[in-house]
């Protein structure tokens, strides 16, 4: 698919009521593993592209110039949608207006922008503050009138709900809404029966539900979430806790032993590996010029 394929693809997709199970995605190893499974849409977490690129928190360290590129190597790599988190918008309302653009023209098919104040933080984790309501839907509009293409979409994300309670959490995302958001994203509620309610409350709007493992949220099964009303389900965290826990094992084994001839934890197949990696095209382009 071109990127307006794409776009038009999942504009297309998220309207409909079976639910999109989307994959955390946050370096290109990551990203040709997924890419073997049938997908609808991918997610590229802004925690674990962090981690992987700059081997930092989630905690506003990351700039738009850090962020951008890896949208773009990801995106390229993807046959399918990409969802991708674009924080605060690193900046004011201008530097919204630079990064839905940028976005857009990377290739991703949605943009996540959240309204917390900067430096933001991983929206499982304490301290997070929101800006006001007013500033997050001017931020909102601003990206609405950057976007290109009307298939291009908003994702409005609000951390309300941990600090100010769900109320508080419910009536900026009406806001949200109402001001042109395609997708609303509440995050971190903290029961099923908040779900729930979330779900009553934006009946017709698109909703994400973030599943992190170890988070504030209740992981569900894809037809509970199906059920009480959700359109895209990511799953942020569980490829990279996944990789650290298998890597972590095997270099364990190195440290102790000074070899992994003994190790008895699953390694993928070497040569499976680098034909993931593409080296069948290397190898025939080798045999045809070489």
């Amino acid at each position: 698919m071109t990127p307006s394929e794409k776009r038009a693809f999942f504009a297309n997709r998220i309207r409909q009521p079976a639910l999109i199970s989307a994959p955390g995605v946050f370096d290109l190893i990551s990203t040709r593993i997924a890419k073997q499974y049938e997908f609808d849409a991918f997610y590229m977490t802004g925690y674990g592209t962090v981690a992987s690129h700059l081997g930092l928190p989630d905690a506003g360290l990351a700039t738009f110039t850090d962020m951008v590129g890896r949208v773009e190597l990801i995106a390229n790599t993807l046959d399918r949608p990409l969802v991708a988190d674009g924080d605060t918008g690193y900046g004011g309302l201008l530097n919204v207006a630079h990064t839905v653009k940028g976005y857009e023209k990377a290739g991703a098919s949605a943009i996540q922008l959240e309204d917390q104040e900067f430096p933001k933080k991983c929206g499982h984790t304490p301290g997070r503050r929101v800006i006001p309501i007013e500033d997050m839907v001017n931020k909102i509009r601003v990206a609405v009138d950057a976007r290109q293409d009307p298939n291009f979409l908003i994702v409005a994300r609000t951390d309300a709900r941990t600090a100010y309670g769900l109320d508080e959490a419910l009536s900026r995302g009406d806001a949200y809404r109402r001001a042109g958001a395609d997708i609303l994203f509440i995050e971190s509620p903290e029961s099923q029966d908040e779900m729930q309610r979330i779900c009553n409350e934006f009946k017709g709007t698109p909703l994400v539900a973030n599943m992190v493992e170890g988070g504030s949220t209740p992981i569900l099964d894809r037809q509970t979430l199906e059920a009480l009303g959700y359109r895209l389900a990511i799953f942020p965290t569980c490829g990279f806790l996944a990789a650290a826990a298998a890597m972590n094992l095997v270099y364990q084994t190195l440290a102790k032993e000074g070899s992994t001839a003994n190790f008895k934890g699953e390694l993928f197949d070497f040569k499976e590996f680098s034909k993931l990696m593409g080296f069948e095209a290397v190898w025939e382009f080798d045999k045809k010029y070489a």
